[in-house]
């Protein structure tokens, strides 16, 4: 298969069939969508599939093995994009893996696919595909919906090659406070004890943040004593950060594209969860990935302040959550001695 790349302009014509997945959302939910696209791989092993979502995760659709193209779409705020730069005859085969419409919907149903895939909704009754359920994991809602349509998906079917390439820091812990909203951003200055602490017993700590996250980066640096090739601001591109993940001890991040990389890639990690519970975006059962979070109402993944449900997290709760990612399957009951800050 080739790798995947930005939609320069339209697809050679007359070769093969063409599926057009719709998912023009962030890195997280494109690694969400693993299973599914590589189910769709599975299924359609003579067609072009074109994946249309943000161009930067190009790199990230080669990985994963299923996706020829990216068509490049996006919109601010998780949105549907309002066109689509399809050219050519309609997709043989279209697929909604941005949500459960109708806007999705109709998106896809203006290129006049050959085929549908979609979920239900009163506002696109000519859809008939299965029912949306709202506390549905991210990753087992893409497979059931290939599922009903007569396509298997393995839901655990998510892991990624390790990147060519030196990681910046191997060995060290990954700290990722950043998030796509300040309600699933945990306080900076619980960071930066966790950080003093690990720093305290030898570990070496390094800091990621996205492009626009370079004072937050600086900030957690500076309040952990850490030295500036140890902040790593500025949106890492992606092979250099999957480098970085893929050979760090552990990462440690709130509900965000970081902590589905971790997981891709087998890497140790503690997820610090609010206000979306990890019943829906967490992790899969496995002794190399904590999910902390106190259970509670769900609060508005999108606010702009950080939820009630994750500022009941403590720095001590991260330190035991990694103490125990650090002890022996048989020891990971022995609790960690409390922090003092």
């Amino acid at each position: 298969m080739h790798p995947a790349h930005a939609d320069a302009g339209p697809p050679p014509q007359g070769t093969r069939p063409r599926l057009l997945v719709l998912r023009a959302l962030g890195l997280g939910d494109l690694l969400a969508g693993v299973p599914a696209l590589r189910a769709l791989r599975r299924a359609h092993p003579g067609y072009e599939i074109v994946l249309a979502g943000p161009a930067e995760l190009a790199p990230v659709a080669a990985a994963t093995g299923a996706v020829d193209r990216v068509l490049p779409a996006s919109a601010p705020g998780r949105a549907v994009p309002r066109r689509l730069d399809w050219t050519g005859p309609p997709p043989d085969v279209a697929v909604d893996l941005h949500g459960n419409g109708p806007p999705s919907h109709r998106l896809l149903m203006d290129l006049r696919p050959g085929r549908l895939l979609a979920f239900a909704h009163p506002g696109t009754p000519e859809v008939a595909g299965p029912p949306w359920y709202a506390e549905e994991h991210e990753r087992d809602r893409w497979c059931r919906l290939l599922t009903a349509y007569g396509i298997p998906a393995d839901p655990a079917d998510l892991r990624l090659p390790r990147p060519d390439g030196p990681s910046p820091a191997p060995g060290a812990v990954v700290l990722h406070p950043g998030a796509g909203a300040p309600s699933r951003q945990w306080p900076v200055e619980r960071y930066a004890a966790v950080a003093r602490e690990l720093r305290g017993r030898g570990r070496r700590v390094v800091v990621t943040g996205g492009a626009d996250e370079g004072d937050l980066v600086a900030r957690l640096a500076a309040l952990a004593g850490l030295p500036d090739t140890d902040a790593l601001a500025g949106g890492l591109p992606y092979a250099r950060l999957a480098a970085l993940v893929a050979d760090a001890h552990a990462v440690v991040s709130g509900d965000t594209g970081v902590a589905h990389l971790a997981v891709a890639l087998g890497t140790p990690s503690v997820t610090l969860f609010g206000p979306v519970p990890p019943s829906r975006w967490g992790p899969p059962p496995d002794p190399r990935h904590r999910a902390l979070w106190h259970p509670g109402p769900d609060g508005d993944p999108h606010g702009r302040a950080s939820d009630p449900a994750l500022l009941r997290i403590t720095a001590d709760e991260v330190l035991d959550a990694l103490h125990t990612l650090d002890a022996p399957s048989e020891a990971r009951t022995v609790p960690r001695p409390p922090l003092d800050v």
